[in-house]
């Protein structure tokens, strides 16, 4: 049952800080809105950055199942998972009318620069993602879906890099255009070069 609330207080948090941000978002809201006392919260957790960061810990864990479910999913291509994964997120991005964005990708632009734990749990979760790329561009060159294997990491940090670049322009624009746009660059651009002979 302890368990069942703790999960509850993290879900609600998300909820709230995807759309308010982290300082922004107050415990009594949180409480109030998932149904448990406020005395309750040190139960569970021993400060708002502990809770923070159980919130980036189970954000990581669901969207590393996303991740694995996508770009792992051998019944498409590797490219065609990697577009798969990229109209996706254009697609919950079009749910939440460009206000949510990534949580990670948002709690990084706020808490960066103000908390050094934060900081480098977050990055952690990039670098994370990062590998999932990693391997399916890996396996894109395996099937001949491009011709150049070397600096894969790199290709991976620039197209996580420029895909939250992209998600935040959409949160700027209120309009998934941007998001739309890196994908056309990527496949037709970037990618498409890459296939040529």
């Amino acid at each position: 049952m302890s368990t069942d609330k703790r999960n509850q207080l993290i879900r609600v948090g998300r909820e709230i800080i995807v759309q308010r941000g982290f300082n922004a978002a107050s415990l009594n809201d949180i409480l109030t809105t998932a149904g448990v006392p406020k005395g309750s919260f040190y139960y569970y957790f021993s400060s708002k950055e502990d809770f923070g960061l159980a919130i980036i810990d189970y954000f990581a864990s669901k969207y590393r199942d996303k991740l694995k479910n996508i770009l792992e999913d051998e019944r498409f291509s590797p490219l065609t998972r990697l577009r798969n994964y990229f109209e996706s997120g254009i697609a919950e991005m079009q749910l939440s009318h460009c206000t949510h964005g990534c949580l990670i990708g948002n709690l990084a632009q706020e808490l960066s620069a103000q908390n050094e734990i934060f900081r480098d749990r977050l990055n952690q979760v990039f670098a994370e993602w990062e590998k999932y790329f990693v391997r399916c561009l890996r396996a894109a060159y395996e099937v001949g879906e491009i011709n150049d294997d070397s600096h894969l990491d790199y290709f991976a940090k620039f197209i996580l890099s420029s895909w939250q670049g992209s998600i935040l322009q959409a949160k700027v624009t209120k309009s998934v255009v941007p998001m739309q746009i890196f994908v056309t660059v990527i496949f037709e651009q970037v990618l498409g070069k890459s296939t040529s002979s």
